[in-house]
């Protein structure tokens, strides 16, 4: 939690700090981590919307489950103290920062959907050096031959995982890299490995819809009747008709069991 502002601020006196510091997050979002930004984020929708009422992203929206999570996490926190933390931490990333004056009329600050620090967390990313690339990074970018080189090398484990469960294969998946599959299965990539959601390279093929990368996972031997954690099958992932009847040829049709928070909102 922030610290108080002075307790002689006014409700409008905050309300003013609040939108001026809005306004100068762009120009100290280059300097904050990931965390302050989603900290930034979260309490920014709290004040401008109020108790998150969005449903959680989907599948591969990893930014955006961040935020999501950032915003859910606050519940019913208030909007006055939900301003007084978004100040206290850009003066913490600026402190020769202080906002200017209340002054009689202001006009309302033209922002991005969300506000100005949700485009932050797209575009204030790391650029790697070369050499401080990890196979995941190769993987994302569809850099075939190093990844190929690594495997034929013994280099890596071409089931080794990221921090949120995910392999080389849900990665080439997820960024439609239909060679980088073949590759990946061709050296034994685990072809229905779930994630930390539960979701496997099927779900992320099907949610990414590319028609291509679902065919050749299912003709490698993908399990298309595999549910992910909110219990959901790979064909329930995806708007596309054309992957959904694919899936559903692949599938035995019996009804797959769903969490018991599923179970009770459906009708009896």
């Amino acid at each position: 939690m922030g610290e108080f502002l002075p307790d002689e601020t006014t409700d409008e006196e905050l309300q003013w700090q609040f939108e001026q510091a809005a306004k100068h997050a762009q120009n100290v979002a280059h300097v904050a981590s990931t965390e302050q930004l989603l900290y930034l984020y979260a309490r920014y929708k709290q004040v401008k919307v109020g108790k998150c009422n969005t449903s959680k992203p989907g599948f591969f929206d990893y930014e955006g489950k961040r935020k999501w999570e950032a915003w859910k996490a606050l519940g019913d926190y208030s909007c006055q103290q939900a301003m007084h933390d978004y100040v206290d931490t850009i003066k913490k990333l600026d402190p020769d920062w202080s906002p200017p004056a209340l002054e009689e009329s202001y006009k309302e600050p033209k922002t991005t959907f969300g506000g100005p620090v949700i485009s932050c967390l797209y575009k204030v990313q790391e650029t790697l050096r070369e050499e401080d690339k990890d196979m995941f990074d190769f993987c994302r970018e569809n850099n075939i031959s190093r990844v190929s080189h690594a495997l034929t090398n013994g280099d890596i484990d071409v089931n080794a995982v990221d921090d949120e469960g995910r392999s080389l294969l849900h990665w080439a998946c997820d960024r439609g890299h239909t060679q980088l599959v073949s590759v990946l299965l061709l050296n034994n990539a685990k072809i229905n490995m779930q994630d930390s959601e539960g979701q496997t390279p099927l779900h992320y093929a099907s949610a990414c819809e590319f028609p291509d990368i679902v065919d050749l996972l299912l003709k490698h031997g993908a399990d298309p009747s595999i549910v992910d954690n909110d219990g959901f099958q790979p064909h329930e992932a995806t708007d596309s008709k054309e992957i959904c009847a694919v899936l559903k040829q692949h599938a035995s049709y019996r009804e797959h069991s769903k969490p018991p928070s599923l179970l009770l909102e459906m009708p009896q």
